[in-house]
């Protein structure tokens, strides 16, 4: 099975959507999801000893589909891959260097950005000392253990944070390879707006095997689901323009797994078990604070130009974010 090479360009990019693949794309992730997810769903949910092992393993299935679209569908073609993935070449050179820097520092600033604006309006209350954090950290520990002052404990978990999104991201990279790889590239023709936020809410769904028992949110229902979407439409415009910017997929992994090193900075802070639909990394606050990031990426003009996907030669011509089609991008 393979796409009309009239979707094609000369390159190799895709000039129209392949929506054959982007639906096989979009199919074989889910259920790939569904079925690493089943066994949690058979026993005892996010309970399962084994769901440490589950977990990482659902990240590898966009990963999955992108093989198969890529090589059975064959988009796109041979000779063309690796630069519409934006695995290399790493051009221009310089700018994936300082927003792969960007994209492993700033979003623990984001997250942390998220806390405050939770405890302005009143989603957490923060306690400086980390009581509810060492009250907790007493329970878990075996009866009779001294506990270290909370205070270092705190400072080693956020030492760490850099350290701990390098690891993620090796695990991050199954999913980003499917998402701002393949799909976002494989949907650009629509425009980058739509291309951004449809790829957003297709990364929010494909969670909804565990989101529904009770992952992230504490949600059981249609809510989590719905408040995963909303926090992966918000993350989903900054990696994708960290992906489009670059022309790589290496700022978006970096990125991703940045941002799952720094999910659990609210607990060390917060006096009591915050809502974390409302307080937590993918909630609505982080979704306030992604959006005025984007609007100044906006209105700076950050949005309004990016390279060719990785191009051949120095001297290539630039490619407008907001044209519904760029050779090169998708």
């Amino acid at each position: 099975m393979t796409v009309d090479d009239t979707t094609r360009d000369a390159e190799g990019a895709v000039t129209r959507v392949p929506w054959a693949a982007v639906l096989v794309f979009i199919a074989t992730a889910c259920g790939l999801a569904w079925l690493v997810a089943l066994p949690l769903w058979l026993g005892a949910g996010l309970a399962e000893p084994i769901s440490t092992l589950l977990l990482p393993a659902m990240m590898l299935t966009p990963a999955l589909a992108t093989v198969l679209v890529v090589f059975v569908m064959r988009v796109p073609r041979p000779g063309a891959r690796l630069r519409f993935l934006g695995l290399w070449p790493l051009r221009p050179a310089k700018r994936v260097v300082w927003l792969l820097v960007a994209a492993w520092l700033i979003p623990p600033l984001l997250v942390g950005l998220g806390i405050l604006v939770s405890a302005a309006l009143g989603w957490v209350r923060l306690d400086p000392t980390s009581g509810a954090f060492a009250a907790e950290l007493a329970r878990a520990l075996p009866a009779g253990t001294p506990m270290p002052p909370v205070e270092v404990v705190v400072f080693a978990q956020l030492a760490m944070i850099p350290l701990g999104a390098l690891v993620n991201a090796g695990f991050a990279f199954g999913e980003e390879l499917g998402w701002r790889g393949w799909l976002l590239p494989a949907l650009r023709p629509l425009g980058t707006w739509p291309a951004l936020l449809l790829s957003g809410v297709i990364w929010g769904l494909w969670h909804s095997p565990v989101i529904l028992l009770g992952y992230n949110f504490g949600r059981t229902d249609v809510t989590g689901v719905l408040f995963m979407v909303g926090g992966c439409v918000a993350w989903g415009v900054l990696f994708g323009w960290l992906r489009l910017r670059s022309g790589s997929v290496w700022p978006a992994v970096v990125a991703h797994g940045s941002l799952n090193a720094a999910a659990g900075m609210v607990v060390l802070f917060a006096a009591t078990q915050p809502d974390l639909a409302l307080a937590g990394p993918l909630g609505v606050a982080a979704w306030l604070v992604a959006a005025v990031v984007i609007l100044v990426l906006l209105l700076t003009g950050q949005f309004r130009v990016q390279p060719p996907l990785a191009p051949r030669r120095a001297g290539a011509a630039a490619a407008t974010l907001d044209a519904p089609r760029a050779p090169g991008v998708g």
